[in-house]
C-alpha cells in the first residue's frame, strides 16, 4: 500500500509470491519503484523484517522518499537469518524509526541511531492491536480438534533444512504427543516435503496451513504454544500462554526475561522439559511490553507530525 494524501490510498499487487530471496526482492524492488514514481508518495511506510519491507525502504530510499519503519530495532543477531539482514538495511534507510520495545530501542542506539538526524521512537506493537481487535472475529479450523492442546509450530530453515535438528525435534514432538498433550501442528507443505524426504516419522495431530483468523483461535484455545517462529511468539503472549521457543536466540528479548518464553534450541531433553514446565501455564502482560493495544494510533499520530 503506498500512501499518497490525506485521503487517497493506491493499492497495488507486486504478483510476487515465490522465488529466491534475490528474484523476490528484485522483481517488487522494480514494481515499487515504478507505483513511487506514478504516484509520489509523501512519505513511505514499510512494516517488519520481510522481503517486501526491504525492498520498499529500498526504492524509497533511491528516489529520495521519507521512509518510516514500522517494527524497527529487534534484533536476533543471527545474520544467517534473512529477516535480520532485512530488518537492519530497513533501520539504515529509514528517517522514522518506530519502535515495538525498549529493547529496540535500546538496539538501534548502540548502532548509532541516536547520533543521527532520524527519530527513534517506542510506539509498541501492532501485531498485538490487530490480534486485539480481531479476537472476536476467530473460527475453529476445519476437522475436529483434541481438546487440552499444544500449539505447534515447525518451519524454520534453520531448524528443517538441517537434518540432525530435524530429526531431534521431530524424536521430541513424538514424546510430547505420547506422554504429555496432543499436539496440532498446521504442517507447512514444505515441512511435510522435508520430512518425508529425509524419512522422519511424526506423529502428532496434523492439519493443514490455516489462515489468521483460525491461528488466532488456536492461540486462544491451545494450552502451550511449542514453536519455532518469530511473530507466534509474541501472539502467544497476547493470548496469555506460556511459550517454548526451538530457536538458539530470540528478537524477543523481553519474554525470556520476565519468564513468558523459553529457548530450547534443538535440544530434545529441553525441548520436553521446558514443555512440562509451562503445559496449562498462564502469564500475564502486568507492563503492557507491546503497548497495549494503542500502538497503531500512536504510530498514526507520529505520522501526521511528521507531515506525512
Amino acid at each position: 500500500m503506498i500512501y499518497t494524501g490525506p485521503t487517497q490510498l493506491a493499492l497495488q499487487d507486486l504478483t510476487q509470491h515465490s522465488g529466491s530471496h534475490g528474484q523476490m526482492t528484485g522483481h517488487m524492488l522494480a514494481e515499487i519503484e515504478r507505483a513511487l514514481l506514478e504516484h509520489e508518495p509523501d512519505r513511505v511506510l514499510v512494516y517488519g523484517d520481510t522481503n517486501s519491507t526491504l525492498a520498499g525502504a529500498f526504492a524509497a530510499a533511491k528516489l529520495h522518499f521519507p521512509v518510516a519503519h514500522v517494527a524497527a530495532g529487534p534484533r536476533s543477531f543471527n545474520m544467517r537469518m534473512p529477516e535480520e539482514i532485512n530488518r537492519i538495511l530497513t533501520d539504515q534507510l529509514s528517517d522514522l524509526l518506530l519502535c515495538p520495545t525498549e529493547a529496540a530501542v535500546m538496539n538501534l542506539n548502540n548502532e548509532g541511531f541516536a547520533n543521527r538526524p532520524v527519530l527513534v521512537l517506542q510506539e509498541g506493537d501492532v501485531m498485538q492491536d490487530s490480534a486485539l481487535l480481531l479476537a472476536e472475529q476467530t473460527a475453529a479450523p476445519a476437522g475436529d480438534l483434541p481438546k487440552g492442546f499444544i500449539l505447534a509450530t515447525l518451519y524454520r530453515a534453520e531448524n528443517t533444512d538441517n537434518l540432525e535438528r530435524l530429526a531431534i525435534i521431530v524424536a521430541a514432538l513424538n514424546e510430547i504427543n505420547a506422554i504429555l498433550a496432543l499436539l496440532v501442528l498446521p504442517l507447512h507443505p514444505r515441512t511435510r516435503k522435508l520430512i518425508a524426504q529425509y524419512g522422519l516419522e511424526l506423529n502428532v495431530h496434523f492439519i493443514d496451513p490455516v489462515g489468521y483468523f483460525e491461528m488466532v483461535w488456536l492461540l486462544d484455545h491451545c494450552e502451550l504454544v511449542l514453536n519455532d517462529s518469530g511473530g507466534v511468539q509474541k501472539e502467544a503472549f497476547f493470548f496469555s500462554k506460556a511459550c517454548v521457543t526451538m530457536h538458539d536466540q530470540t528478537e524477543w528479548v523481553e519474554l525470556i526475561e520476565i519468564g513468558a518464553n523459553e529457548l530450547v534450541g534443538a535440544v530434545r531433553k529441553r525441548i520436553v522439559d521446558a514443555v512440562s514446565r509451562n503445559l496449562g501455564r498462564h502469564v500475564q502482560d502486568t507492563e503492557q511490553l507491546y503497548g497495549g493495544g494503542k500502538a497503531a494510533e500512536r504510530i498514526v499520530n507520529e505520522l501526521a507530525k511528521a507531515g506525512a
